[in-house]
């Protein structure tokens, strides 16, 4: 356990003289050395393997995604992978990566197959960066090819090859490709994968590709009737829908629907496989389609919204061009789909409830009680809305408002709001936050325990409801203010107690919030460890231990047990993004907060909110930094 020790205010250092800024400044990067120095860029954030997005889960996704791309072509019916002990293996039995190209194809940047779509039609993976991204930020890869008897064989240390061979292959050996790597604990530090994450992604794979059989660690992933089986899984099956599900499989267009009893929709959307967790132009424009497609059957104008309440659909789209947003690929930008997307949903759809009198019956009594528990809510909480809205219209009490909003365009596109406990915290924050764009609420303690309270009981709680009206969601999610919503609480248990109500409170009346990727919890240093030259802020005793033994025995600790202790002139550094070329530990680290599936919903705040059952208490007492992630 680490000592809390005094420290004195440490001499202002030196300035430094500006640096010379001539032709010797400029550098030129090689692709891997780029990709190292700047991993953010390839995948996203590096992480240790705590959250679904770090990047070890790319570096894995990368390497699988190869091997469905020769499935979906036709070739190699089975994906052999192993991980074990940080090390990944990964074994295809495609056509092989022909062997005079398979070292450019692991480690020359935007070289490959796939921009040739007479070879690969529909790819996932489309930019040539992947697998070199794998290459470059692993201590070790090793990339094997076998075609027809022969086989050539390479291999890498950070970037850099240390052998290659060709030769004949054993006799018998399948054509293929073989992968295996170890990411480079230098960048992602001491990382584990965690297998729930990796059999989510697996079973995603199966489902979109009926009839590939993935094995991983000795278990099989397989799935026969594709996206209809995810649908059934995550509504926790098929007894749930109201209807018989609609398959429809066009030439490019894939999808499976139903509705529940639900007032959410749940959209689940596929690009050549990818999953587009954030959406994009092809899932607008299905929910288009999909309500176009309804009024002209029942020839009335129901609102979208009445239509897709309680919604559940898994849409998968196959496009040669596709066009993502980042190179993670979680949303879709293609805007010339959206015509020929809510065109062919429209026609699909009216034409299934032609076949389906019956359905559209089921789906009609389902749209006419939408519309009743819309307006029953409205009518709930119109009134009580307007009256809260006189109390806060001016002045919202404990919100400390940023300039810029998502209603104010591309002005407002980082715009966040920290919800924080008592007011040191907050008078850290507000002392450095940049105006602009980042707003803070200040929560005066532990907020109330919503769970099992209807909607109204919101706006009878003051500071609910303030906090409702801050986000701006008081009507619905549509108006909501902040692109970002991050709970920032002490590391402790009050802390934790605190962030679990906050996300009580969003689960149970704007869940859709948490479902979109608007919610996030924000990480503060633990520790502070410095000399009189230098100072580094750690998240983990283990990074502690290693930044004292570097700076040796002069090197003071901080110990910080919450928010308030931290001073503006400190905090500043955890808010803001991280800057360019600057390492892992440096800027703000969030942690975003995710619902795997709309079943878990209900039995994760029964668990966290209900009744204070001994097996909650210390299942919190021994997991305190754990966050609802179900």
């Amino acid at each position: 356990m680490a000592t809390k020790t005094t420290v004195s205010k440490a001499a202002p250092a030196p300035k430094q003289a500006a640096a010379v800024y001539d032709e010797s400044s400029i550098q030129h990067l090689e692709g891997l050395e780029h990709i190292r120095l700047r991993p953010g860029m390839y995948i996203g954030s590096l992480g240790d393997g705590s959250n679904e997005n770090d990047g070890i889960y790319i570096l894995l996704k990368e390497g699988i995604d190869n091997s469905v791309d020769e499935f979906s072509q036709g070739f190699g019916k089975k994906i052999d992978i192993e991980i074990k002990d940080g090390r990944v293996k990964i074994r295809d039995y495609g056509r092989g990566i022909p062997l005079g190209k398979l070292e450019d194809c692991v480690s020359n940047v935007n070289t490959g197959a796939k921009y040739n779509n007479s070879v690969f039609k529909q790819a996932i993976g489309m930019n040539g960066v992947g697998i070199k991204a794998t290459n470059a930020l692993s201590s070790y890869f090793r990339a094997a090819s076998i075609r027809d008897g022969k086989m050539a064989v390479v291999e890498f240390k950070k970037g850099e090859k240390v052998s290659g061979k060709t030769g004949k292959a054993k006799d018998g050996v399948p054509n293929g490709t073989y992968l295996e790597f170890e990411p480079d604990a230098e960048l992602f530090g001491k990382y584990a994968f965690n297998m729930e994450y990796v059999e989510k992604r697996l079973w995603n794979y199966a489902y979109l590709n009926p009839g590939l059989k993935l094995k991983c660690n000795g278990k099989e992933y397989l799935s026969e009737n594709g996206i209809q089986d995810l649908l059934i899984s995550e509504m926790g099956g098929e007894n749930k829908s109201l209807y018989k599900l609609f398959n429809y499989k066009g030439e490019n267009l894939q999808f499976v629907l139903s509705h529940t009893a639900s007032l959410d929709k749940y959209v689940y959307s596929f690009v050549n496989g990818q999953s587009t967790e954030d959406g994009g132009t092809h899932v607008t424009a299905f929910l288009d389609g999909f309500s176009k497609g309804v009024n002209e059957y029942f020839k009335k104008d129901y609102d979208i919204k009445d239509v897709t309440a309680g919604l559940i659909v898994a849409l998968k789209i196959g496009l040669d061009n596709p066009m993502f947003t980042s190179q993670t690929k979680n949303k879709l930008g293609n805007v010339e789909i959206r015509a020929p997307i809510i065109k062919e949903v429209q026609l699909a759809v009216d034409d299934w409830l032609r076949h389906n009198p019956d359905i559209a019956g089921n789906l009609e009594d389902k749209i006419i009680k939408n519309q009743k528990a819309r307006a029953e809510i409205n009518s709930v909480t119109e009134k009580q809305v307007r009256e809260a809205a006189k109390s806060v219209m001016l002045k919202i009490p404990k919100l400390k408002d940023c300039r810029y909003h998502l209603q104010d365009g591309p002005k407002g596109e980082n715009s966040m709001i920290f919800i924080t406990e008592g007011d040191s915290a907050t008078g850290s924050m507000v002392g450095s936050r940049d105006v602009s764009y980042q707003a803070i609420f200040s929560l005066k303690g532990k907020p109330e325990n919503m769970y099992g309270r209807k909607k109204s009981a919101l706006f009878e709680n003051e500071e609910l409801k303030n906090l409702t009206f801050s986000l701006g969601v008081q009507k619905d999610i549509e108006g909501l203010r902040y692109n970002k919503i991050v709970i920032a609480t002490d590391a402790d248990n009050d802390g934790y107690h605190i962030r679990n109500l906050v996300m009580t409170y969003l689960l149970l009346y704007f869940e859709e919030l948490i479902l979109t990727g608007h919610v996030f919890i924000l990480e503060t240093p633990l520790f502070r460890v410095r000399n009189k030259t230098k100072t580094v802020y750690c998240y983990t005793e283990e990074s502690r231990d290693k930044e004292l033994k570097k700076m040796g025995a002069s090197a003071e600790v901080t110990r910080f047990k919450g928010l308030g202790e931290i001073n503006p002139s400190e905090f500043g550094q955890f808010i803001f993004p991280r800057k360019e070329g600057e390492s892992e530990d440096k800027g703000m680290h969030l942690t975003p907060v995710s619902i795997q599936s709309l079943k878990n919903v209900p039995e994760v705040l029964k668990f966290y909110m209900g009744k204070n059952t001994p097996e909650r208490r210390d299942f919190i007492v021994h997991h305190l930094a754990a966050e609802i992630d179900a």
